[in-house]
């Protein structure tokens, strides 16, 4: 049992350390698009923060979502918060198996690169559309008579950069339009539904993000239109990115070069031969038919189908 233990444990260390060999190789070349990803997620605090100084406490507005969902109260905001920590911890968790499965599908660094430019694109729009018009906060500490609903006028430029994370973040106003919990919720599900190969899993995580939604209006911290703009919105950005951006390479390419090529195995193998397996094809001539390839989608439950593009950074 020991020896067992032992050699399943020796398996996972030379697992962990090819892989980290790979992500250290791609991180090299793709460093820059992280950094940018990092930078600019405090930029996008930094402007959040800076509405607040502009945002003007006011009654609540008439809302939809306001009438047909119940009010949780100020002891039940957590929950929402509880459950947006659990899809974002998921999703990063996600992103890292492949340093400790064997069924390795993406490359971290290139799937937070994809996930760093949906997120941008999203808040670039975020950023302008709360600027171009201050709306009355609906949480509780926006409302009238909150001494969080408007900040005092600064007396530095640090006093601004300086963003007071996580209660800034926390008791933020005036940035509604659009939601920025469903700008991560919907970019994760998406990129899962796409990299991803359990199908429960993605059902789970889409009615996650319908929960989700219901949460953030039923707690009071955006108006219903906030969570609708969103949806459409990150939608549709994720979209059109999606196409501009190189696929990413099908790992098991990797795998099927350790196959002989050049001459023949130890079964009698040719080349031919070989390539029409790597191909999906059979040995027997009635299988020797073209095979559909698709680009960059990966089958539900482990399937894989080919890429025909190389990855260039992104």
């Amino acid at each position: 049992m020991s020896f067992y233990i032992g050699r399943e444990a020796s398996k996972l260390w030379k697992r962990i350390c090819a892989e980290t060999t790979t992500e250290i190789n791609l991180l090299a070349e793709n460093w820059k698009y992280l950094l940018a990803g990092l930078v600019f997620q405090y930029i996008h605090g930094l402007a959040a923060r800076g509405v607040h100084y502009l945002h003007k406490p006011a009654p609540t507005l008439q809302d939809v979502g306001f009438f047909l969902l119940r009010e949780l109260g100020q002891d039940k905001a957590y929950i929402s918060e509880t459950l947006f920590s659990l899809i974002f911890l998921s999703f990063v968790l996600w992103t890292f198996h492949p340093f400790i499965f064997k069924s390795r599908k993406i490359y971290t660094v290139v799937i937070w690169c994809r996930v760093f430019a949906f997120l941008v694109a999203s808040q670039v729009l975020r950023i302008i559309t709360f600027y171009s018009t201050q709306l009355p906060g609906p949480n509780y500490h926006c409302r009238e008579g909150s001494n969080l609903a408007t900040l005092p006028h600064p007396d530095s430029v640090f006093e601004v950069l300086f963003l007071n994370f996580p209660r800034g973040v926390v008791y933020g106003c005036g940035d509604l339009i659009f939601s920025s919990h469903m700008i991560f919720t919907l970019v994760f599900v998406l990129t899962y539904q796409k990299y991803g190969t359990r199908r429960s899993i993605k059902q789970l995580g889409w009615l996650l993000a319908v929960v989700q939604s219901l949460l953030i209006v039923a707690s009071r911290k955006h108006y219903t239109v906030d969570v609708v703009v969103a949806w459409y919105t990150v939608n549709l950005v994720v979209f059109f990115i999606d196409k501009k951006l190189p696929e990413l390479p099908d790992r098991s390419i990797a795998a099927a070069t350790l196959l002989p090529l050049s001459i023949k195995d130890k079964d009698g193998r040719t080349k031919e031969e070989n390539h029409k397996l790597l191909n999906g094809n059979s040995g027997d001539p009635l299988d020797w038919r073209q095979r559909t390839q698709v680009n960059g989608k990966i089958m539900e439950d482990g399937n894989t189908l080919h890429v025909d593009s190389a990855m260039n950074g992104a």
